[in-house]
């Protein structure tokens, strides 16, 4: 059985944006950790910030979130 801290924090990396296929790659301890700095972060900037941290650990490439970043603002104009 998951331990409910780690269920948490799988369910908050969710939340703000992070792929569930690569929250399978990130063991449980490193899900925890990014959810903790997430969950510190004003609740408008969390999932900037959760991409900022997956890119910084290497999970996530750079240029990917640069080019999700521009289709998300061109929605909001």
């Amino acid at each position: 059985m998951e331990d409910s801290v780690a269920v948490d924090a799988k369910r908050i990396l969710l939340r703000y944006g992070a792929p569930i296929a690569l929250l399978d790659q990130i063991d449980e301890a490193e899900r925890i950790e990014l959810a903790r700095e997430v969950s510190r972060t004003p609740v408008p900037d969390r999932g900037y910030r959760l991409q900022d941290l997956l890119v910084a650990k290497g999970f996530l490439d750079a240029e990917t979130v640069a080019a999700s970043r521009a289709r998300k603002s061109r929605r909001k104009k």
